[in-house]
């Protein structure tokens, strides 16, 4: 089962304070993940800033589109994090 993400808050610097659904919850720091294309510009802490919880997807977006995928943030707080494929209905 993919993590939920239920609260996120810019903390300053490249630091997102992060809740899911689980209760795990914990301070993120992003600062080595803003390489490539659409994360390069969340380098500028004025646009990193303007996070937004998007409920649908369960995560963390921005105005100029990126996105971080919730397994991925769950597993920067829970480093032994797996996601386990589900099994197919009538698999062994």
């Amino acid at each position: 089962m993919l993590p939920k993400l239920k609260e996120a808050r810019y903390q300053g610097d490249y630091r997102v304070w992060l809740k899911f659904a689980d209760g795990i919850e914990g301070e993120v720091d992003l600062e080595n993940e803003l390489w490539g294309q659409v994360f390069e510009t969340l380098k500028q802490k004025a646009l990193l800033a303007k996070l937004s919880l998007d409920k649908e997807l369960d995560t963390i977006v921005w105005p100029n589109g990126a996105d971080f995928a919730p397994e991925f943030l769950y597993q920067k707080l829970c480093p032994n994090y797996v996601l386990k494929p589900t099994p197919k209905s009538g698999a062994a």
